[in-house]
């Protein structure tokens, strides 16, 4: 059983996913022309972003264990850890990240965090879909 509410994970995973797909652009690193010059003053400052402030709210909302279950399931999601050592996952990203307030960071830091949330979900038996 999850100590995270399911209806917070798909909140989640959905901001995640928002936030990711706007991570998608990409920006050439040598402009062919002037008129490329405005990929290289875009700046991914995700402090102001809303996606990412909604994200780190929820996460920043958790007990420090249930922010220790988001990280397993993330960790169980990219096969980490299997489910028969769930347990072992949420301790160790309890004790990892007990006093840590970068949580949010740290999941977002993964660029797949939204499907390995998922994934984890559906190891558990859970899932978003209505």
């Amino acid at each position: 059983m999850l100590k995270v509410r399911l209806d917070t994970l798909c909140y989640i995973i959905a901001k995640a996913r928002e936030l990711q797909a706007k991570e998608q652009v990409v920006f050439p690193e040598d402009p062919s022309s002037p008129a490329d010059d405005w990929a290289m003053q875009v700046l991914a400052d995700h402090m102001d972003d809303m996606s990412f402030l909604e994200i780190k709210t929820a996460v920043e909302d958790l007990s420090p264990e249930q922010q220790a279950e988001l990280v397993a399931l993330m960790w169980l999601g990219r096969g980490d850890f299997t489910l028969e050592e769930w347990e072992d996952a949420r301790a160790e990203a309890l004790e990892q990240f007990r006093d840590n307030e970068s949580t949010a960071g740290y999941l977002l830091a993964h660029p797949m965090v939204a499907d390995h949330l998922q994934e984890g979900l559906i190891a558990q038996g859970y899932t978003c879909d209505e």
